[in-house]
């Protein structure tokens, strides 16, 4: 995707070093374009668990990377499970990150600690590589959904498409997964118009989505949370993509909290519901997402203080709560299978059930 006309991945190594991994600071974000220079592999962990990169494609990419680094100050297999260990640890939800550090120590295992620094930058690049490949698949899947809208309009008025939190290029490496079809079907040419959830408490999607969107052309409008079930109920939505941090064998969907009941409104509303997630955000060992995926809980401060611009530039922190009110910060929620309508994945579409995931990775049958 393009900053400005200039083409970006979400992480890159620096051409210059070959070791350095840049990153946006997505916490600066949209307000700064701040490029950040990780040289070792408790600056990724912090990147990571501050949310300076988020989003669970990237979040994996970028541990991998992280494990790279940790291997130029320690090669041996003691300091490389310990590293690994901790960079895992970092997000609890998003699937993509255990998964990647595992794909990294499974290749890496067999090599002798001599050469595991160019095997391990190697391996993360074709992490990066296939996340890039993976998402544009998804995209072209996606398409299909809003051309066949596209080809049912009996006015002229645009595609609306809902989306929550931020599920964009910025969220992996390439390309995205819920945006890559609207990204397609924008290039080409259908008219399409995102409600953009601003996503409380952290507002990626005021925040990320808006910037990715309007940085490329796309139509679309800021709203509130809450104003998704109005908008169904008036017929302003015909459809809702989302991303996602972890998919059970069934189909539940872990994603951003406030996705639940976006599913909710959509399923009563008869407003179709799906989800675009990589194979790897497919969690094979958990069946129950509502009792099995484990919920990260954030810091209160991310609920009771806001950051942003005020009118003469500044970067402002303000509370927005009485000093003695606790809250409660759960990142994350799971929509049941039932209220999904369906999946976009970089083999295909298919229904949210066991049988549906199958189909597609037949592999998995046991």
């Amino acid at each position: 995707m393009k900053i400005n006309g200039v083409s970006y991945r979400s992480v890159w190594v620096d051409p210059n070093d070959h070791r350095t991994i840049c990153i946006f600071d997505q916490t600066r974000l949209p307000f700064s374009l701040d490029i950040l220079r990780l040289t070792e592999c408790a600056q990724v962990a912090h990147a990571i668990t501050s949310m300076q990169v988020r989003g669970a494609p990237l979040i994996g990419a970028v541990a991998a990377y992280g494990l790279a680094l940790a291997l130029t100050k320690d090669a041996t297999d003691e300091a490389m499970e310990r590293d690994a260990a901790m960079l895992a640890s970092t997000r609890p939800t998003a699937i993509n990150l255990r998964w990647a550090i595992e794909r990294m120590l499974k290749h890496l295992r067999p090599v002798s600690p001599q050469k595991r620094v160019e095997a391990a930058y190697k391996e993360a690049a074709r992490i990066c590589d296939e996340d890039v490949a993976c998402n544009e698949a998804i995209g072209r899947h996606g398409l299909e959904l809003i051309r066949k809208l596209a080809a049912e309009r009996t006015s002229d008025r645009p595609i609306n498409i809902l989306t929550h939190c931020n599920a964009g290029w910025i969220a992996t490496v390439d390309w995205g997964t819920a945006l890559a079809p609207i990204y397609m079907a924008h290039d080409e040419g259908l008219p399409v118009h995102v409600w953009v959830d601003e996503t409380r408490p952290r507002n990626q999607g005021a925040g990320l989505t808006a910037w990715e969107l309007g940085s490329h052309g796309v139509p679309h409008t800021v709203i509130v949370d809450n104003a998704g079930g109005h908008l169904m109920q008036h017929g302003k939505v015909d459809i809702v993509i989302v991303g996602t941090d972890r998919v059970t064998t069934r189909g539940d969907v872990a994603n951003k909290i406030g996705t639940y009941l976006k599913a909710l409104a959509a399923h009563d509303n008869e407003v179709p519901f799906w989800v675009a997630l990589p194979s790897t955000t497919i969690d094979w060992q958990v069946e129950d997402g509502l009792h099995d995926i484990p919920i990260e809980e954030r810091s209160a401060d991310e609920v009771t203080m806001l950051t942003g611009q005020t009118a003469s530039g500044a970067m402002e922190t303000i509370r927005i709560t009485p000093p003695a009110s606790p809250a409660a910060n759960p990142a994350f929620d799971v929509t049941p299978a039932r209220l999904v309508t369906g999946l976009i994945t970089e083999r295909g579409r298919c229904k949210a059930t066991a049988e549906g995931l199958l189909s597609l990775f037949p592999e998995r049958q046991a």
